[in-house]
């Protein structure tokens, strides 16, 4: 099993090319089942989960080509996608239990072909992420839905789904993405309420309307949608990951130096900048992308609180609070998404990091000096977080079961060993 090795202590000076992003990338393949046309999408990330998601719309029927899979440069791949006919709408367990994003498919299998069975995704390592309220929307456009052995059956009424008034109790971005996607092919108009607002949904509703849909409201709490007859294909790039966008300017932080993230977005971040800035980091907006530089200066304790965007988001919670690890004062982390996300403390503990958890805040006192250590990624961003906390430990850092990162990081070691840092792939 891979692993990868690092030794802390090196600045990074250089550029580092963000990739498509996954939580992007997912929901815009699954579009695909929304048409019989062609639907092309550019700058698709290099990831397992890319790949496994691939498997899963195989499944369904959709065929698949890709270019640029094996090409190390800086462009995202090129995938073009085509579901002509949906020949299966079972998403069996052994499928959707690799990755829960897989569970959207019940949307557009639902508004195309009248109905879906797909497993129920369960549980995972940072909480149960319920699919209640997916079921609760669809319902509302006249789903009839029933669970069977461990599966979601659901059947849209005849003559196919209707709009209807959709209002989540809480921001939920897998639900909007779903609910989206059913309602652009149902028959009349579908208002979706407190809708999530999170770039990559805003990512999907413009690839969707590229396709024929009728959506306003894109990028507001409220989504107004007027179903139609049918889509058409169309060519839209994934949008930059704001999340690895995040993960870097915190590696830079916390090891120092002067990187310029090239195709980032500042507004897909500000809430993460901003504090970045509190904590005595320069971040700057470029032509090129997002410039950010720590040289000689401490990092200072800054408090936050993970929100729904454009708040602080939950996913880079881990990698803030390795940043944290090496501030000086006391900050403290609120998390309010997700109800199981400080697995990775005790894996940061073993750098010597001072960190203490209270039900959903973790109280984290800065420390002059981590060290290297053998830990063990527990989740996707968890595992990049120990990387980040690697950059300025002393001596080697080993962080085994990196299976998770290759989930969301593209290349990662080759992005940062490109701006100076030692860390490489270890086979075996």
């Amino acid at each position: 099993m891979d692993r990868i090795r690092l030794v802390g202590g090196n600045s990074l000076l250089g550029e580092i090319p963000i990739s498509g992003a996954k939580n992007a990338a997912l929901p815009l393949m699954i579009a695909s089942l929304l048409t019989a046309e062609p639907l092309v999408l550019e700058n698709v990330p290099r990831l397992a989960d890319v790949n496994q998601l691939e498997k899963i719309l195989e499944n369904h029927g959709v065929d698949i080509a890709v270019t640029g899979r094996r090409a190390l440069q800086h462009e995202g791949q090129r995938m073009t996608l085509q579901a002509a006919e949906i020949v299966d709408t079972t998403a069996p367990y052994e499928l959707v239990s690799t990755m829960r994003a897989s569970f959207w498919v019940i949307g557009p299998l639902l508004a195309r072909a009248g109905e879906a069975r797909v497993s129920l995704p369960g549980g995972c390592a940072i909480g149960t992420r319920p699919v209640d309220l997916f079921l609760y929307g669809l319902k509302q456009l006249g789903a009839e839905i029933d669970i069977d052995e461990g599966y979601v059956v659901a059947r849209a009424p005849k003559g196919g789904l209707k709009g209807g008034h959709v209002v989540f109790p809480k921001v939920t971005v897998g639900a909007t993405h779903v609910l989206m996607m059913a309602a652009t092919l149902a028959n009349g108009t579908t208002v979706i309420d407190n809708a999530a607002t999170e770039p990559e949904v805003t990512d999907l509703a413009e690839c969707l309307v590229k396709m024929g849909a009728k959506i306003a409201g894109i990028g507001t709490r409220q989504l107004v949608i007027e179903g139609v007859t049918r889509l058409h294909g169309a060519t839209h790039a994934v949008v930059p990951d704001r999340i690895e966008t995040g993960t870097y300017a915190m590696a830079a932080a916390m090891a120092g130096g002067d990187v310029t993230l090239t195709h980032a977005r500042a507004e897909h971040l500000s809430a993460a900048l901003d504090v970045l800035r509190q904590a005595g980091v320069s971040v700057d907006d470029t032509p090129k992308g997002l410039r950010i530089r720590r040289n000689g200066n401490g990092l200072m304790a800054v408090d936050v609180e993970t929100q729904p965007f454009p708040g602080f988001p939950t996913d880079l919670q881990a990698q803030f609070m390795a940043l944290m690890t090496r501030a000086e004062g006391t900050s403290r982390i609120r998390e309010t998404i997700f109800e199981n996300r400080y697995m990775h403390v005790a894996e940061l503990l073993r750098f010597g990091a001072d960190i203490k958890v209270d039900g959903q805040v973790a109280t984290v006192t800065g420390v002059p000096q981590l060290k290297g250590a053998q830990v063990m990624a527990t989740d996707l961003r968890a595992s990049v977080s120990l990387v980040i906390a690697g950059l300025a430990a002393r001596g080697e850092t080993m962080v085994n079961r990196i299976y998770h990162l290759d989930r969301g990081f593209e290349r990662l070691e080759d992005k940062l060993k490109a701006c100076g840092a030692e860390i490489e792939r270890v086979t075996g």
